[in-house]
């Protein structure tokens, strides 16, 4: 390969990552926003679409768990670019389908399935960007990826404000190309179904992908060592039984400091707000704008001092600010959203430090399978969590402050867990 080719194979990689994630990121907010209007359509009652809400939920971020496992074996074996095509094709796909269900057990499954899609995007593109790039630059291509997500949910927060606007304009486009029925449905109960379908137009980024994006050949030369093929055990043998535990850990704190509470920021200001108009948009503005630069900041601070003490900091701040937020508010106003920013970027400043330092605990031959299973071990916490969450809300009688303080408290396991995992600042990509 020419020094020209490879910045283009370089750029190209990364571009496929960074779309790749941020569509993941637009489809996991994209839920939240049009899952109340849909379970309140099939349901009927606030109590019942609150029941499915969760449980579809839950149901996501197992999926999502699955994926990542499935996905980054997948990638091992077959290659990390081929892999990625499956993935964006399931979760853009399974997602369009969801405007066409009638009953909210269907959204459940389709949620599902569109789940294992969006878990083993975040695999196969770091596995492939960091192969691809060289070390210099890892730190800072791992903050990108990490921020991409976190622009997919700022776009979704822009289009909540603008949701009334956009079902507005559509409604005369859509009578006008489709018969009157279909196009009254598509918009029915905030748009939800004609939303959802939207979300299969990530599908288009295959082509992309498939004609455009190199192999990595990182890969590609120990697929050709003659090397048995791998597989998710090979995780659990030998010194990688350790490595891959302490990952899935480190992965499973941020996830659950996430899921369990920092997710829930948007409602809690709705509530606060008397749901005034904005407030819950607003509140997931700030979060995302706060995740977007900490997540690229973190990465490049844990290349400048090292991993372990960026982990540490992170979660000691992360734990601090959560506890004064979550116990001293009890109003919505722009202190509440100035902390709302500090917080939602501490809490994802891990998503920045993650895929910088999970790929450099495995070998090549079982890097996607190995960031894969670490990262997503921790979504299976968090839908745990998810219901636990919903839980507590009723034990405290609908208090969701004095909910995300407790469940926040999980940041304590990780400024333990960090000093057991090894330091790997300054050595290269296992081979």
């Amino acid at each position: 390969m020419t020094s020209r080719s490879m910045e283009s194979a370089k750029w190209l990689a990364l571009t496929a990552a960074i779309l790749g994630w941020m569509f993941d990121g637009l489809e996991m907010g994209l839920f939240p926003l049009v899952g109340r209007p849909a379970m309140l359509e099939f349901t009927g009652s606030d109590e019942a679409s609150g029941f499915w809400f969760s449980i579809i939920i839950a149901v996501f971020l197992v999926g999502a768990a699955c994926g990542g496992v499935l996905l980054g074996w997948l990638g091992d074996r077959i290659g990390r670019t081929r892999a990625m095509v499956w993935s964006v094709l399931a979760y853009s796909i399974f997602s369009g389908l969801c405007a066409f269900t009638t009953a909210p057990w269907q959204i459940a499954v389709l949620r599902f399935l569109a789940a294992l899609g969006m878990g083993g995007q975040w695999a196969l593109g770091v596995a492939l960007v960091m192969e691809i790039w060289p070390s210099k630059s890892r730190p800072m291509m791992a903050g990108i990826i990490g921020a991409s997500a976190n622009v997919g949910f700022l776009l979704i927060a822009l289009l909540s404000l603008g949701l009334a606007s956009f079902i507005s304009g559509i409604t005369g486009v859509l009578h006008s190309v489709l018969p009157a029925g279909l196009a009254d449905t598509l918009v029915a109960n905030k748009a939800w179904r004609l939303l959802m379908l939207l979300g299969a137009l990530p599908a288009l980024l295959t082509f992309f992908i498939r004609v455009f994006v190199p192999e990595s050949e990182m890969w590609e030369k120990s697929s050709k060592t003659g090397a048995a093929k791998p597989s998710v055990g090979n995780l659990f043998q030998g010194g990688l039984a350790k490595l891959t535990l302490l990952g899935a850990g480190l992965g499973a704190v941020a996830l659950l400091g996430t899921w369990g509470s920092v997710q829930w920021i948007p409602a809690w200001a709705d509530k606060l707000s008397n749901k005034a108009h904005g407030a819950r948009e607003a509140a997931q503005i700030c979060s995302a704008l706060g995740a977007i630069v900490f997540s690229i900041l973190v990465a490049l601070i844990a290349e400048k001092t090292n991993r372990r003490k960026t982990y540490f900091v992170l979660g000691l701040l992360s734990l601090v600010t959560c506890q004064l937020l979550f116990r001293t508010h009890t109003s919505y106003d722009g202190g509440l959203l100035a902390w709302t920013f500090l917080v939602g970027g501490l809490t994802a400043g891990f998503y920045g430090w993650l895929p910088l330092y999970l790929p450099e605990l495995f070998p090549t031959r079982l890097r996607a399978s190995g960031a894969g299973f670490t990262f997503n071990a921790g979504r299976l916490l968090a839908a745990i969590g998810t219901l636990v969450s919903g839980g507590l809300v009723k034990h405290f009688h609908g208090d969701f402050g004095r909910m995300c303080s407790v469940i926040s408290l999980v940041y304590l396991v990780g400024i333990i867990l960090i000093w057991f995992a090894p330091e790997t600042k300054g050595k290269p990509l296992p081979e």
